[in-house]
């Protein structure tokens, strides 16, 4: 026995025993180590079986750390082509939903479903001419007050974006010493405040269909001369016209000037623009997609794997998924025909596009992906693609709409919320194709080694940090302030958690047209029309051809406004500042105070809650999210001011539907006046912040 347990010791790792030895020295003492090898062996045993155990942790390799990546790329739609005739824009309706379960901050930079609308040429396009208008709904790396819901911009790109135009004073940059299209877009519609960050859709906005298109309007006439040079500008005022739940019609347009401009250091390419040119029917209908989050993590097996930011796409009552629908182009000489006629004094012009002149672009059950993931800096061709067929098949609900199925092995359905969605598979395996060609398959979580540390991570919410605010001009001698505004500053709280204020301006006194190279004369002239569309075109007409499917989605309710007593027809409303809305607002302080001292009461049947007439949803906290409590209209806090503290006897025979808010109960009889206080506050906040 002592000699099986002296061979075991010295056959020992000489290193081991070392420093077993030591440790034994140190703690035991010398006395120890001359015991008998049956001591010794015991003493051992748990030394051993932690050196044993050691080594196995270390042979072992380490967990692997995620690494950065992304995933991009364009989503395909194949549609039918139309003759060329039909040349004087398009309409389309796109889904507007959250591409993203969480807005990851501003590196994401993705469009939703849209189109290219170039220049018709006969041949090919010039070189170095690249202008068109490519805007439509998504996310962008300059948005300031993103959220999950995407937002709409016009997107129009002068030569070789040189500028580009968004909106209403929005354009290229933030400097307005350097302009750059941020006078290219004028304000049409009485109706609709565009904010400098884009168009806010309501936030929520899952799966209904935006509809928008562009028209060319006869605002202007031809000139032959362009900021004193022999360089021409056409008379084409391309208009945006939306399709939506609550409005309907024209909102802004497209100077000439715009697409002109760069024509000034280049003479040659006069006309070869959208001021003169005719639009090109045949356009691309795809989705592009810069930016969405992603990592990727080598496992023990040597393989890549890869994990990318819940990707969610939208589910309809049926469990179908339509994307684009009735995509159309039209033919301009009617339309243009008839505005002409009715702008030299003739018959008033409804509006409406004819379904005579217009082409239905029919779907395909076809397209395809060039989605990718790869790490930053990676070169174009070593970019891998994923396996997009794999998961998701094109289709068509009808010929006029086009979606996607789904496999439902690899994609997650919910049909908890309305509408349902569904989340892409958010784990990929690096593999080869039957082409032996690189690519990324779809794999569930369970297949990911735990070592990659990829289902570790989370993809959150970004945290809104410190926003500047979009400011316009304010030396008092700009075109902001001579002529300047007739009414205002108003302010909103938009649905994005920002404080916009704008300002009315007489139509031709605005500043875009103040810098569109027009005389007094044509800009006169141009308020006439304007004042004609203003009396007689409402916002609630299908002036597009409307959609077969629904439902439609609605702008924030908070960017439709009326204009001011006296205002009516003639003048548009312009964003003059957009900044993080204060979260702690006193119309905020107080509905929580009445919510939490149901300062509001009972009616006097004891029945209907209060404040069930004209409430509205207001949506700022810090975070952006929504605070969906109602908020009192100002009838309603005016008819609680004449009541609070009021006694029941007060209220004698009067019937609870003689007034909006009905007859109450006592209510804090002790501090009516300072609630009253309270409440005279709030209607001069209202009036101040919520003008319309």
């Amino acid at each position: 026995m002592c000699v099986s347990h002296s061979r075991f010791i010295a056959e020992l790792d000489s290193c081991t025993l070392s420093l077993f030895r030591t440790s034994l020295q140190t703690h035991c003492g010398k006395a120890m180590l001359q015991a008998s090898p049956t001591w010794r062996f015991t003493l051992l045993i748990p030394l051993l079986t932690a050196a044993i155990f050691s080594e196995n942790v270390a042979a072992q390799p380490p967990a692997a750390k995620p690494t950065e990546a992304e995933m991009a790329g364009y989503l395909l739609v194949p549609h039918q082509r139309v003759d060329r005739k039909y040349d004087g824009g398009f309409g389309m309706y796109v889904t507007a939903w959250p591409l993203l379960k969480n807005y990851p901050g501003q590196r994401f930079q993705t469009g939703l479903f849209g189109t290219w609308m170039f220049a018709q040429y006969e041949g090919q396009r010039p070189k170095d001419s690249y202008s068109d208008i490519e805007g439509g709904l998504g996310w962008w790396r300059d948005t300031r007050f993103a959220t999950e819901t995407p937002k709409f911009i016009m997107g129009g790109v002068a030569k070789s974006f040189s500028e580009w135009a968004n909106g209403p004073g929005a354009g290229k940059g933030r400097d307005w010493d350097r302009p750059n299209g941020k006078y290219g877009v004028a304000q049409l519609s009485p109706h609709v405040v565009w904010p400098p960050d884009g168009l806010n859709l309501k936030q929520g906005t899952r799966g209904e269909l935006f509809g928008y298109g562009y028209l060319p309007l006869p605002l202007t006439e031809p000139m032959a001369t362009t900021s004193g040079q022999e360089v021409a500008t056409g008379d084409q005022s391309w208009t945006l016209f939306l399709n939506t739940e609550n409005f309907k019609g024209p909102v802004a347009f497209f100077t000439p000037w715009f697409w002109t401009k760069p024509s000034l250091n280049d003479p040659s390419l006069e006309g070869m623009f959208l001021d003169t040119r005719p639009s090109d029917p045949n356009k691309a209908i795809q989705m592009e997609t810069q930016y969405v989050p992603a990592y990727q993590s080598v496992g023990p097996d040597g393989v890549t794997y890869a994990r990318v930011a819940p990707t969610q796409f939208p589910l309809d009552a049926d469990g179908n998924c339509p994307l684009a629908h009735r995509v159309m182009a039209f033919q301009k000489q009617e339309y243009w025909k008839a505005m002409k006629a009715w702008f030299d004094g003739g018959e008033v012009f409804n509006g409406r596009v004819s379904e005579e002149a217009l082409a239905e672009q029919a779907f395909e059950p076809a397209g395809g992906s060039t989605w990718r993931i790869y790490p930053p800096g990676t070169a174009r061709d070593d970019k891998i693609r994923i396996g997009w067929n794999d998961f998701a098949t094109p289709t068509t609900l009808d010929r006029l709409t086009y979606a996607y199925k789904w496999n439902h092995d690899l994609v997650t359905t919910s049909q908890t919320e309305s509408p349902g969605v569904v989340t892409l598979p958010q784990y990929f395996r690096l593999g080869k194709d039957n082409r032996d060609k690189p690519v990324w398959t779809a794999v569930s979580a369970a297949d990911v080694p735990a070592e990659t540390g990829l289902a570790d991570l989370t993809f959150p919410r970004a945290e809104r940090k410190k926003i500047d605010p979009y400011v316009t001009p304010e030396d008092p001698n700009d075109t902001w302030h001579k002529p300047g505004p007739v009414a205002g500053p108003f302010q909103l709280k938009l649905g994005d958690g920002s404080l916009l204020t704008y300002s009315w301006y007489r139509f031709a006194d605005q500043p875009a047209l103040m810098n569109a190279d027009l005389s007094l004369q044509q800009r006169e002239a141009m308020q006439k029309k304007v004042e004609l569309l203003h009396r007689h075109w409402p916002t609630d007409r299908d002036y597009l051809p409307p959609p077969t499917r629904s439902p439609l989605a609605s702008l924030d309710p908070a960017l439709l406004v009326t204009p001011p007593k006296g205002f009516e027809y003639g003048y548009v409303p312009i964003a003059t500042r957009q900044e993080p809305a204060p979260w702690w607002t006193l119309a905020k302080v107080l509905t929580l105070i009445l919510h939490l001292m149901n300062i509001t009461g009972v009616n006097s049947v004891g029945q209907a809650p209060a404040w069930q007439f004209n409430c509205t949803r207001w949506t700022k906290l810090r975070s952006g999210r929504n605070l969906e409590l109602p908020l009192p209209g100002i009838a309603q806090v005016l008819g609680a001011v004449v009541r609070v503290g009021v006694s029941q006897r007060s209220c004698g025979s009067m019937s609870p539907q003689a007034s909006p808010i009905g007859c109450r109960q006592p209510l804090l009889p002790r501090f009516g006046w300072p609630v009253r206080v309270f409440f005279l506050l709030k209607i001069l906040h209202g009036v101040g912040h919520y003008p319309h």
